[in-house]
């Protein structure tokens, strides 16, 4: 029997497993395994979630003495060093209607969080305005800021800063080979992943006209999209995450289909087994979800006011994974998970992913009372910042020269 769907042709089966309570949901599942030390990968150490808690917040003091910790996102990346790269590009857009000028911020968060995904340890970039020097997450960011200033994703760059199907659908690796300055001596992980991410990201928007537009479609208009649904000038945070995971969706590589749609960052585990459809999977959606922080920023600027910021989750990426592995809090069963590099969808990488997402609401809630805070203060978003990721990044460094994760994942660069 073919599965019902809702107006939009879209089946209860696809519309859970794409919420952020399905994600906490499975990923209690595999927790509430952990403390029955019923995992066949991971062993939960519940003694050593105070050394966490005291480790983030001091580095929360460290890196915010102030206390003012914005939202973990993209455009914190922008201002790595100290440079506010997105007020710089913003003050060349004079004369630009506000709409516009929103497209823009979209059409760059856009095509800059999806390129994102692990860099590996070798690589850097040098910006040629500042000739600093950045590894990473960050030189991701600046080396695809540069690309985008230049016009790499629009089909026609003198039309202005845009990322439109026509531009994207025709990016080759050596296109962008060339923008994030590879060599020999300077390999990007994942970068066939990401040149085949932004063609079809380019189809992608261009089979969704509802969403980016029937002329000369462009991944900016998503923010008309996304305007038309708020109410007052309000619209939540889940709404954001569900146009993204639905105007997304045909990008992502097809490791779990259901009811015929490509569900994107969903993993397969034994233990996610509950009365909910979608039996045995666990839905994680990293990059949508940061993507979704990413949005609100400018939506805000524009006057949207995006609401119930927390009903989305801790992001499952190994900065905040590591952080739990790294202090002590989840203990490896076996030594090949620290040993092996293992793929994205491994059931280790699945139930790692899965833990963490559970940790950091526990974390978040130890968090708050330790530091006398509560959730409106010291929503989730800020959290991340301030936060597991840095954390995460820190005692990586501490315990490994190079900051890599304890874990090893083969990359295609479309989960990390």
């Amino acid at each position: 029997m073919a599965a019902t769907k809702d107006s939009a042709g879209v089946s209860a089966a696809v519309r859970y497993l794409r919420s952020p309570a399905a994600i906490r949901a499975r990923s209690s599942l595999i927790f509430q395994a952990a403390l029955r030390g019923a995992l066949a990968h991971f062993e939960f150490e519940p003694s050593q979630m105070a050394t966490v808690v005291e480790y983030v917040a001091r580095v929360m003091a460290e890196s915010y003495p102030n206390g003012d910790i914005p939202y973990h996102s993209r455009w914190r990346h922008f201002e790595v060093d100290g440079v506010d790269r997105w007020g710089r590009l913003e003050r060349t857009l004079v004369g630009i209607p506000p709409a516009e000028k929103l497209r823009i911020r979209f059409d760059l968060a856009i095509t800059s969080v999806l390129l994102d995904a692990g860099a590996g340890a070798v690589w850097s970039f040098r910006e040629a305005a500042t000739g600093q020097v950045h590894a990473r997450s960050e030189g991701l960011a600046v080396a695809s800021f540069e690309m985008f200033t230049r016009g790499l994703f629009a089909e026609l760059p003198r039309d202005g800063f845009r990322a439109d199907a026509a531009g994207l659908r025709r990016l080759t690796v050596g296109r962008l080979a060339e923008g994030f300055q590879v060599s020999e001596s300077n390999s990007l992980a994942g970068l066939e992943g990401r040149a085949s991410l932004m063609r079809r990201l380019g189809d992608a928007i261009a089979a969704s006209p509802a969403i980016f537009g029937r002329d000369r479609p462009r991944v900016g208009n998503l923010a008309d999209y996304l305007l038309a649904q708020a109410h007052g000038r309000r619209l939540k945070a889940t709404a954001i995450l569900g146009a993204v995971l639905e105007g997304l969706a045909p990008i992502w590589p097809a490791r779990v289909m259901i009811d015929g749609v490509n569900l994107g960052d969903v993993g397969r585990h034994p233990v996610a087994r509950d009365d909910n459809p979608g039996e045995g999977l666990v839905p994680f959606h990293k990059l949508s979800q940061w993507l979704t922080y990413s949005l609100v920023e400018p939506l805000q600027a524009a006057g949207c006011i995006v609401t119930d910021l927390d009903e989305l989750t801790g992001l499952p990426e190994y900065r905040n994974g590591g952080l739990f592995i790294d202090l002590g809090v989840l203990l490896p069963k076996h030594g090949d998970i620290l040993r092996d590099r293992l793929p994205a969808d491994a059931e280790p990488v699945v139930e790692w992913r899965a833990l963490t997402v559970s940790l950091i609401d526990r974390l978040a809630e130890a968090l708050r009372k330790h530091l006398k805070r509560d959730g409106e203060s010291l929503p989730l978003a800020r959290i991340l910042q301030g936060g597991t990721w840095t954390a995460g990044r820190k005692i990586a460094l501490e315990r490994r020269g190079d900051g890599r994760p304890p874990i090893a994942i083969d990359s295609d660069a479309t989960i990390f």
